[in-house]
């Protein structure tokens, strides 16, 4: 059944947000969640409650028979199936309802691992590049949770390098099987997953198979022993002459890249939204045991610096939800306007998640570096608790590191980030360029450079075009250096990814604090107002230093001194006082004992 959303309607360029402002109206979240999204959040909130918790430890030590059936009771709740048609045993649900469930089933990585592999990675290349007969033979089963799907993608000489795999596929003899002989590293579910999609090349052209676990040739190695998420199997995967049936073939040969890394695309923001539902574990974990501990005569969650640390880890995950419900309202509208019957269905679907490339990769880079802090905080909080097992602090750290790995590390993702700007900017699709020489004439006229803004947020609202002002100058400085060779430049390529990923996190937390300000009052916006400026200030920080950064490394001299006055204007703002607004932020959360904003 598909979803009725509040999502907007219009839809909204890939990137553009570097280059044009949004009203509130056009962008989604949390707080547009129609009374279906609220539900099946609830649902997945006791799902993982009184389901997964309970079975944590046995899961831990690598009960995977119980992996097994808790994804088969995820999908008797419809939980892995909300993104397969219903025509397959799915529910033909919206973007925004597979975040929701990704969030809230995240109280525990080993086991969210898995679920997501399964869910997303694991059998979405058989959702938008299926053959119908392929559709038909593996969904039903595959959303029942009957069968396991995994993804099998790296390799260990190939990890971010995927197109570079040494996997081979040949057609047999008798034209009815490719033969594929190679071996997949770190393979998510391995253990115990009944299908796999796999990559490989037929001669030079990369492409996919959907491969069964009792193909003949296909074997397991040995479980990897793992810093975190040791309730997830991760194992190689080797493929000795293994026959797989010609009709196994999924897309077309040589377009397998088309389905890795539009599936990857997904994959990054469920990830976002699984830190955030992780994140927030971990914060409520770090307000009540604060609550409890004793020193110097009174509870730790009085003393300011811990309430300074509770604060900033509430405000990253309200900026977190704001960056993962904006991007995948996104994703909803263009995936709206596809026709499924159509025969371009598969290539509009591809286009529509493409699109949003950028958006995704921004969510998985900003959310994965987020929950990062918050549980290396929490763990902070606990002292020397922390760092013992007993306590949840501890596996909290060790699970959120690979983090920064998965669907591509962070580093590459930061490529992908600037890269896909240039891509669209070059090929007409992006107005970066003329946007670049706009700012460049308007900062070299005149020391004129501010504008004037009216209405809730105001303040807030000139600091984020400031962001994007202070990028797109230093990212003009630079593409004036190296022109196509920036590509090459990987230190700028990152730095010009930095500025971009806190332009959007910026903006994702003024449109959504500006909404909820518009919609109920500012009285009722004030802890999301606070959050939101205290992360400006933070943010607006990062982008001048980087900006900085960028320019000293292409101009010097006089050109370079002027460059620096210009940044200087251009990052001038009046800062708030971030002191009162974190001990308010702070007193609102430790009182609820958990973050929310009612």
């Amino acid at each position: 059944m598909a979803t009725t959303t509040a999502i907007p309607k219009a839809r909204i360029s890939g990137g553009g947000f570097l280059l044009e402002s949004r009203r509130t109206d056009e962008v989604f979240t949390p707080e547009d969640f129609t009374e279906q999204h609220q539900l099946i959040g609830q649902t997945t909130e006791e799902f993982a409650i009184n389901e997964i918790l309970p079975n944590s430890e046995k899961i831990e030590h690598k009960d995977f028979s119980l992996s097994r059936e808790l994804l088969k009771k995820a999908g008797e709740l419809g939980l892995s199936g909300v993104e397969i048609p219903e025509a397959y045993g799915g529910l033909e649900m919206d973007k925004v309802t597979a975040a929701v469930i990704a969030d809230h089933i995240a109280k525990y990585a080993g086991f969210a691992t898995t679920w997501g592999a399964h869910s997303g990675i694991g059998l979405l290349p058989i959702v938008y590049f299926g053959t119908e007969e392929q559709k038909k033979k593996y969904l039903p089963r595959l959303a029942a949770g009957e069968i396991v799907g995994a993804y099998a993608l790296s390799e260990s000489t190939s990890g971010s390098d995927a197109m570079n795999c040494r996997t081979r596929a040949q057609l047999s003899s008798d034209g009815r099987h490719y033969i594929l002989n190679g071996e997949k590293m770190w393979i998510t579910n391995a253990g115990f997953a009944d299908l796999f999609t796999v990559f490989a090349k037929i001669d030079d052209k990369f492409s996919a198979f959907l491969v069964e676990r009792t193909f003949p040739g296909f074997s397991i190695g040995a479980e990897e022993h793992k810093m975190g998420i040791r309730g997830s199997s991760t194992c190689p995967i080797i493929l000795n002459d293994c026959k797989v049936p010609v009709e196994n073939l999924l897309g077309d040969i040589g377009r397998g890249h088309i389905i890795a890394f539009n599936i990857l695309n997904i994959g990054r923001f469920k990830l976002g939204a699984m830190c955030v539902g992780g994140g927030r574990v971990s914060l409520e974990n770090a307000i009540g045991y604060a609550k409890q501990r004793k020193a110097f005569g009174k509870v730790i969650a009085d003393f300011g610096l811990v309430r300074e640390k509770i604060a900033n880890m509430a405000t990253l995950l309200y900026v977190g939800e704001s960056l993962v419900y904006r991007t995948v309202g996104m994703m909803d509208v263009a995936l709206g306007e596809v026709d499924k019957s159509g025969a371009d269905a598969i290539k509009e679907t591809r286009k529509a998640i493409e699109e949003y490339a950028v958006e995704c990769s921004i969510v998985k880079v900003w959310g994965s570096e987020m929950v990062d802090y918050i549980v290396d905080e929490t763990l902070q909080i606990y002292a020397g608790y922390g760092f013992v097992e007993e306590y949840p602090a501890e596996r909290a750290y060790r699970d959120a590191r690979i983090n920064r790995i998965f669907e591509g590390t962070n580093e590459i993702n930061r490529l992908i980030i600037t890269g896909f700007l240039l891509k669209r900017a070059m090929s007409g699709q992006l107005a970066l360029m003329p946007a670049i020489k706009k700012l460049m004439d308007e900062v070299l006229s005149g020391p004129s450079v501010g504008e004037d803004l009216e209405g809730p947020l105001a303040d807030e609202r000139k600091l984020v075009g400031q962001a994007k002002k202070l990028g797109l100058f230093a990212a003009g400085a630079a593409t004036q250096k190296y022109m196509q060779a920036i590509q090459d430049q990987q230190e700028i390529m990152g730095a010009i990814a930095d500025m971009t990923i806190e332009s959007y996190a910026m903006e994702s937390a003024v449109l959504r604090a500006q909404k909820i300000a518009e919609t109920k009052g500012e009285a009722a916006a004030a802890l999301p107002i606070a959050m939101t400026r205290v992360y400006l200030s933070q943010a607006i920080e990062k982008v001048e230093s980087t900006a900085k950064k960028v320019v000293a490394a292409v101009a010097d001299g006089d050109m370079l001194r002027t460059q620096l006055a210009i940044l200087r204007r251009l990052a001038k703002y009046e800062p708030f006082n971030t002191i009162a607004l974190r001990q308010h932020i702070a007193q609102k959360v430790i009182e609820r004992g958990k973050y929310t904003l009612a």
